[in-house]
């Protein structure tokens, strides 16, 4: 018989027993307490106990400034206009490189849990954060759209907490591939830089579809990072981070070993291209294009908000997209020629200037240059800003004398140094300036627009903001005028002795003998040749035959809008016209004496898509076919004997202008309409250009037209503006992608006017033939 257990071991069995039920009961209390306090905080997390919490309606349509594109009509974004430089994109639109490498790096489970990555949070709440959360992308985008800034303390345990709570609801509301997107569009990058887009082209200069391995490598690198990861301040740095990404994509099978050592031998190599609102092409244009579209916004209200206020679009934050008529290849190659032209006859400039006392100005008095200064100083940025300080005249004016630190241009780049604002006005009057507009005839857009040669340093816009007087590219307006009334022939001869128009004649308050350049008055000469040569006594004829009237009737129905006096002098372009007004004008003659009013934006569109804006063409008959035709024969004669003759070969045999003008000879064998101008003292010159679907026209000066070339041999508008237009017509034959023509320009079916001077003089009796220098 077994022994019996003793009854205080029982009593001790039975204790034992009771006490661990009793702990396994406090441990089931103290779990599913700890449960229910998770729960309960997670709970007052979700009803913002905790700071707010977004709604239904924020986590559909997070609020993200969006930047407005301006895209050309080749389809490339040429700038944007942003508080925020953020332009979204779609999944599809990722590299599959930028998508391996950052689930790689940042997330390698990410298509495997629901938002939430346990052992990272434990550890952010375990460590206040100090070796970070090894959040997953859901709660990093979290935390980019809701929570802020990094918190520090316990307030660091709350805000995981918060995201935790957004990442579950933002796995609810989206696709693993919108989310990863949406991460991506929202990172800042630095140096303007928002969302993987402007990244892509502002480091790579590429969209976010063609990176590289080791490009998107780069680009997920600063996603840890990007003030640390910094690839203009810290390039040695970012390379290293950029060979971490490359080993986790070889560490988990999106790339080999082999691969990834190769690509780790390469270089960092940044195609770095700024977007700046004065960096990147065609500033002066985007500059144009922001006070159209403040007009715009005004006109055309979103609505009204919901307190019954007018809503009106923030071409900043709302993401429109405005499309234009700039080609994005013509617009380098227009910059390309400005500025290597422009360099070049600058060097001349200065050198001529060693000699000059009065340097920049020529024929002035002291009292004079001191005005120019004064006028100066009132109108400067740096007297403006003195002033909203409260500052007296006293103070703004001796301030203009105190030595500073500044940025100054030059041709050879920015150069730091110290000159007081004074010395830094005049040396600024010493840069000669120049604007540019290239126009398709056919459906008046505008191609290329340069508005000066550098936005940051003279913010003048020479296309649309500047009228300066436009010398002999007038006469083709006289000229077209008197064919179009007197059915003169390109053939028809007149002499070239000295007229006096009389006062209170077409406007003369005395009497008025015009002379010629060359001071020649014998002999007859042919319209044509009379233009080519620009002869101003033959254009005071024809004036004086049909009235300055006519003429200011035809400029205006061209699209001329600046005002016009209808006196004789118009007819050696007296008259001040803005760049612009005249491409649009010569345009006409192109088109077949219809205008068709220049046009720069074509459709704006919002950030869905919707049309928001779209142009409507404005056109109007201006002249006939046939005197449209005809004029274009006389202004070919400008480029086959007259003052643009230099286009055909190199320069003349009289002077060299290679120290002036790289690219001789230019050896243009196809049909070419042309004028130069050049006004009086050579402050001002020009150059208008047509071919059949292209009209370009050319200005070069100075801020001050006292600032000029002390002859006409550099400052004549056949040395100043026409190399500009003979470069920039090189560069787009060259490219054989934007079909510039390089054919004649087209004949009307009935063309009662004859232009074949050989054909002409069969059916004529000249009684004082002269000599024919040019073959007519």
């Amino acid at each position: 018989m077994a022994k019996a257990t003793p009854k205080t071991t029982r009593k001790k069995s039975k204790a034992t027993e009771i006490s661990v039920l009793k702990y396994i009961k406090w441990f089931w209390i103290t779990f599913a307490s700890g449960i229910f306090l998770v729960m309960l905080i997670f709970l007052f997390a979700s009803w913002g106990y905790f700071g707010e919490m977004p709604g239904f309606d924020d986590l559909e349509n997070p609020q993200n400034d969006l930047a407005t594109q301006i895209i050309s009509s080749d389809g490339k974004q040429i700038g944007t206009f942003f508080k925020e430089n953020r332009t979204p994109v779609s999944y599809e639109d990722l590299s599959i490189n930028i998508v391996n490498a950052l689930v790689a790096t940042e997330d390698v489970r990410y298509y495997d849990h629901s938002g939430i990555d346990a052992r990272g949070t434990i550890r952010a709440f375990a460590f206040l954060g100090k070796k970070g959360g090894a959040s997953t992308i859901t709660q990093q985008l979290a935390k980019l759209l809701f929570t802020g800034t990094r918190s520090k303390g316990w307030q660091r345990y709350t805000q995981k907490i918060k995201e935790w709570v957004i990442a579950t609801r933002l796995e609810r509301q989206y696709t693993k591939d919108e989310i990863m997107a949406m991460y991506l569009n929202k990172y800042d990058f630095l140096n303007q830089a928002i969302g993987v887009s402007s990244a892509s082209r502002i480091y790579f200069n590429k969209t976010p579809k063609e990176l590289k391995k080791e490009e998107a490598a780069v680009l997920v690198g600063m996603l840890k990072n990007s003030s640390l990861f910094n690839p203009l301040r810290r390039p040695e740095l970012v390379k290293n981070r950029r060979d971490v990404v490359l080993s986790q994509m070889a560490k988990y099978d999106y790339i080999t070993v082999k691969e990834k050592d190769s690509l780790q031998q390469l270089p960092l190599s940044l195609d770095y291209a700024p977007e700046g609102h004065s960096d990147g092409i065609a500033t002066y244009f985007r500059e144009y294009v922001r006070s159209w579209m403040g007009n715009w916004v005004k006109k055309n209200p979103k609505g009204e908000d919901d307190e019954g206020n007018t809503d009106f679009y923030n071409i900043y934050r709302d993401g429109l997209r405005i499309n234009v008529t700039i080609d994005s290849r013509m617009q380098k190659y227009a910059e390309e020629a400005v500025q290597e032209h422009m360099s070049n006859l600058q060097k001349e400039f200065d050198k001529q200037e060693l000699k000059n006392k009065t340097s920049p100005f020529r024929d002035l008095t002291k009292q004079e240059v001191n005005g120019i200064i004064k006028r100066a100083i009132r109108s400067s940025a740096r007297r403006k800003k003195m002033l909203s300080q409260n500052k007296s005249e006293e103070e703004i004016l001796k301030s203009f004398d105190v030595k500073t630190e500044m940025k100054i241009f030059s041709w050879k780049g920015y150069i730091d140094t110290i000159m007081t604002p004074r010395d830094s006005i005049l040396y600024y009057k010493g840069f000669l300036r120049s604007g540019m507009m290239s126009m398709e005839p056919q459906t008046g857009q505008v191609k290329a627009w340069v508005g000066g040669v550098d936005i940051k340093h003279f913010q003048y816009d020479h296309v649309y903001q500047g009228a300066r007087q436009v010398g002999s590219t007038f006469k083709p307006f006289v000229y077209a005028t008197a064919i179009d009334q007197l059915k003169l022939s390109p053939c028809d001869t007149l002499p070239m002795s000295q007229i006096t128009i009389p006062a209170g004649s077409h406007g003369v308050m005395e009497d008025w003998t015009p002379k010629n350049s060359d001071a020649k008055y014998t002999g007859y000469l042919s319209l044509k040749e009379a233009l080519a040569k620009s002869v101003n006594t033959i254009s005071a004829r024809l004036m004086d035959r049909i009235g300055p009237e006519p003429i200011v009737r035809l400029a205006k129905k061209s699209g001329v809008e600046s005002e016009i006096i209808e006196v004789a002098s118009i007819a050696l372009g007296s008259v001040d016209l803005k760049l612009s007004e005249m491409v649009g004008a010569y345009g006409t003659f192109a088109n077949e004496g219809i205008y068709n009013k220049p046009v720069m934006i074509t459709s704006i569109e919002d950030k869905n898509g919707t049309t928001l804006y779209q142009f409507e063409p404005e056109t109007r008959d201006v002249i006939s076919k046939e005197a449209a035709y005809v004029t274009l024969n006389l202004l070919e004669g400008v480029t086959q004997s007259g003052s643009g003759a230099r286009l055909r070969s190199g320069p003349s045999n009289r002077y060299d202008y290679k120290n002036v003008v790289t690219g001789y000879p230019y050896q243009f064998t196809n049909p070419i309409a042309g004028k130069t101008g050049t006004t009086q003292n050579q402050s001002d010159g020009w150059f208008m250009g047509i071919v059949p679907n292209l009209c370009t026209g050319v200005w070069v000066g100075a801020d001050d037209r006292a600032t000029h070339f002390n002859s006409t041999r550099y400052g004549q508008g056949a040395t100043m503006a026409l190399p500009i237009w003979a470069l920039y017509m090189r560069k787009c034959y060259a490219d054989k992608t934007l079909k510039v023509s390089k054919d004649g320009f087209k004949k009307p079916e009935k063309l009662t006017i004859e232009v074949d001077c050989k054909e002409f003089r069969k059916n004529i009796k000249i009684e004082d033939p002269i000599e024919d220098e040019f073959g007519l």
